[in-house]
C-alpha cells in the first residue's frame, strides 16, 4: 500500500504558488485539471504540463493542483473549497481519499461537482482507477441517502463546456398540464438539441418551456420565468437545481403536479431511475421527499 502522510497533504495547501495552469504545454506531457465554476453549476477542464514522470510523483502533483486556487479566478479548485484533506491511501488500483467533516457541509449540488473534478482529475494517473472518498474515515452518502462507493471517470457527465457544438435530433417524451391544473398528459417532442448540452437537461429546458401549442389541450406545468442552475445525474439519479421561480405556481398548477412534471418526463430517459428536485441548491422543507419516481396517478389522457 502507498500511504502519504497527513504533512504532506497539509503542504498540499501551500505549495505550488506559481500555479497549475501551464502555459505553452508540452502535449507529450499534457493534463487535464478539473476546476468547479464560482457558480457552481459546472466543472471545466484546464491544461497542465506535469512536471513529473514517476505515477506516484504525478498523482502528487495533481494532489497539489486541486489544491491551488487557478489563475482563472471564475473557477475554484476542490481542495480549497471549504474542507481538508486528512489522508490519502493508493493500492490496486484505487486512491482512497479522507475529508474532514466540513465536506458534508457542501451543497448537494457543489458536492457532485468536487467529486467529478476530483475524480475526473486523479484517474488520468497510470495506475488510478478508481477514487473514493471517506469522512474522517466514515462512508460516505449522497444527498439522497446512497452510499458514494469507488468511482471512475465515465460515471460523471462530462460537463466541461469544451467540446465543439454539434446538434442531434432527439424525440422525448414530455408531461404538460391539463387545462384544469390538477392532471398531466403526455406528448412527443422530436427536436434538434446541443450535445454540448446533457440529453437531461434538455428535458428540463423542455418542459419549462411549456406545449409548443401544436396540440391542444396542453397548457405550461411549471413557471416559464423558472431558472435553470444545473443539471445532473449521478447512478441513476438525475439532480435539478432550480431558482425560486419554481415555487411560483401558474395556470392552478400544484408544486407537487409541478415536479412531476418534471420528474415523469426525465425518468422516461434510459438512465433516469429517480429524480432530485434543489431550489438554489437545497431541497425545499415542504417536498414530502429528497427524491422522487415515476408517478402515473396524475396522469391523464386528452379529451376528444
Amino acid at each position: 500500500m502507498k500511504k502519504f502522510s497527513r504533512i504532506l497533504l497539509l503542504l498540499i495547501g501551500v505549495l505550488c504558488i506559481a500555479g497549475c495552469t501551464a502555459k505553452e504545454p508540452n502535449t507529450e506531457n499534457l493534463y487535464q485539471v478539473y476546476y468547479v465554476s464560482n457558480s457552481e453549476t459546472k466543472v471545466e477542464m484546464h491544461a497542465y504540463e506535469m512536471k513529473a514522470s514517476e505515477p506516484e510523483n504525478v498523482l502528487e502533483e495533481l494532489m497539489n493542483c486541486l489544491a491551488t486556487v487557478p489563475e482563472k479566478l471564475e473557477y475554484k479548485a476542490p481542495f480549497s473549497m471549504g474542507f481538508q484533506v486528512l489522508d490519502m491511501e493508493w493500492e490496486d488500483g484505487k486512491v482512497m481519499l479522507d475529508v474532514d467533516k466540513a465536506y458534508k457541509n457542501l451543497s448537494p449540488m457543489t458536492e457532485i461537482l468536487v467529486r467529478a473534478a476530483i475524480v475526473r482529475t486523479l484517474t488520468q494517473v497510470e495506475g488510478v482507477n478508481y477514487v473514493g472518498i471517506t469522512v474522517e474515515g466514515n462512508q460516505l452518502f449522497d444527498a439522497a441517502g446512497e452510499l458514494v462507493s469507488w468511482m471512475s471517470a465515465d460515471q460523471f457527465i462530462d460537463n466541461d463546456g469544451n467540446a465543439i457544438n454539434t446538434y442531434e435530433l432527439t424525440k422525448v417524451k414530455l408531461y404538460f398540464a391539463n387545462e384544469t391544473g390538477d392532471k398531466l398528459i403526455a406528448a412527443y417532442r422530436e427536436k434538434h438539441y446541443s450535445t454540448n448540452t446533457s440529453l437531461e437537461r434538455f428535458v428540463v429546458e423542455e418542459v419549462i418551456a411549456g406545449p409548443s401549442g401544436q396540440i391542444a389541450g396542453l397548457y405550461p406545468s411549471v413557471n416559464p420565468q423558472t431558472k435553470i442552475i444545473n443539471v445532473m445525474t449521478k447512478d441513476g439519479i438525475c439532480y435539478v437545481n432550480l431558482d425560486s421561480g419554481f415555487l411560483t405556481v401558474v395556470n392552478n398548477v400544484s408544486t407537487e403536479l409541478a415536479v412531476y412534471s418534471l420528474v415523469n418526463s426525465l425518468v422516461e430517459l434510459s438512465n433516469v431511475n429517480k429524480v432530485q428536485i434543489l431550489i438554489n441548491g437545497e431541497v425545499p422543507a415542504n417536498f414530502s421527499t429528497s427524491t422522487f419516481e415515476r408517478n402515473l396517478d396524475n396522469v391523464t389522457t386528452l379529451e376528444k
